[in-house]
C-alpha cells in the first residue's frame, strides 16, 4: 500500500481552502437531495409544534389563539432553529464512523474543509426552519408588528446564534463515539433549556426556583430578543446579550472543535 507522505502535501492557499469548503458544502446539498427526509426536522417540526401548541395552550395561556401566536411564534422560531444545530455534530460523527474522512485525507483539499462545509450547509437548514415557522404562523393568523425588516432581523439573529451553538455540537460530535450518543446528549440538554426559556409559557407563571433557572438560561434572552423584534421591532438589552453569548461560544468552542477535528482526522 502507498501512503501520501506528509512532507509532499502542500498547504492550500486561503482561496483553495474556501473552494474546498464550498465543494464540501455542495456535497452536503447532494446528500440532502438523495435523502430529503433530513429536512423533516426543519419542515415538519415547526408546523407540528405551531399547530399543536396554538390550539392546546392558546386558550389557557392567552385567552385566545390569536393572542397566543404573538407569544408563541418567536419561541417556535428559536426552538426549531436551535435544535437543528445538532445535525452538524451528528453528520460529522456519521462521516467519521463511515470512513469517508480517510478518503478526504488523500485528496488535495484543505483538511478543515469537511468541517467548515458542514457548518456552512447547515445555515441552509436554519433558514428553511425560519421560513417554515413564519409560514405556519401566517397560516394561523400571525402578523408580526415589527414588519418584514423585523422578521428578517429576528431570523438572522437566531440563525447566527444557532451557528455559534453548532460549534458546540461539532465538538461533541467529534469526541462522541456514535451519532446516537450525541443526539441523546442534545435532547438531554436542549429540550430543558428551550422549555425553561419562556418560549411557550410566561416565565412569571413558573415556581420561583424555576424562574431563577430560566433567567440563568441564555436561550431565555434569545427568545425575548426575537419576541421584541418580531412583535414591536424593538432592539434591547436581550439582543445584545444574545450576540455576546454567541460570540463567546464561538471563541471557546471553535478552537476546541478545530483542534479535536485535526487530532481525530
Amino acid at each position: 500500500m502507498t501512503t501520501v507522505a506528509p512532507a509532499l502535501r502542500r498547504t492550500p492557499s486561503p482561496a483553495q481552502a474556501f473552494q474546498s469548503t464550498c465543494t464540501m458544502a455542495y456535497r452536503g446539498l447532494l446528500t440532502i437531495k438523495r435523502t430529503p427526509e433530513q429536512f423533516l426536522d426543519v419542515v415538519a417540526q415547526p408546523i407540528l409544534f405551531t399547530v399543536l401548541f396554538t390550539f392546546l395552550f392558546g386558550g389557557a395561556i392567552a385567552g385566545d389563539t390569536g393572542s397566543y401566536l404573538t407569544f408563541l411564534i418567536p419561541g417556535i422560531l428559536v426552538q426549531s432553529i436551535i435544535t437543528a444545530s445538532v445535525a452538524t455534530g451528528a453528520g460529522l460523527r456519521e462521516d467519521m464512523n463511515s470512513g469517508v474522512f480517510d478518503r478526504f485525507r488523500t485528496l488535495p483539499i484543505a483538511r478543515i474543509a469537511p468541517l467548515a462545509g458542514a457548518l456552512l450547509i447547515d445555515t441552509l437548514r436554519y433558514s428553511i426552519a425560519a421560513i417554515t415557522t413564519f409560514l405556519a404562523g401566517f397560516a394561523l393568523g400571525y402578523r408580526p408588528g415589527g414588519g418584514f425588516a423585523a422578521m428578517a432581523g429576528a431570523a438572522l439573529l437566531v440563525i447566527g446564534c444557532a451557528w455559534a451553538l453548532s460549534w458546540v455540537f461539532a465538538f461533541l460530535g467529534i469526541i462522541s463515539r456514535t451519532p446516537e450518543a450525541l443526539q441523546g446528549i442534545a435532547i438531554f440538554v436542549l429540550y430543558p433549556l428551550t422549555l425553561l426559556s419562556g418560549a411557550f409559557v410566561p416565565i412569571d407563571t413558573m415556581p420561583d426556583w424555576l424562574q431563577t433557572a430560566a433567567y440563568l438560561n441564555p436561550i431565555t434572552y434569545l427568545v425575548s430578543a426575537a419576541r421584541d423584534l418580531l412583535n414591536t421591532g424593538a432592539i434591547g438589552t436581550d439582543l445584545s446579550l444574545s450576540i455576546v453569548a454567541a460570540i463567546a461560544t464561538v471563541i471557546v468552542f471553535a478552537p476546541l472543535s478545530v483542534r479535536a477535528y485535526m487530532r481525530n482526522t
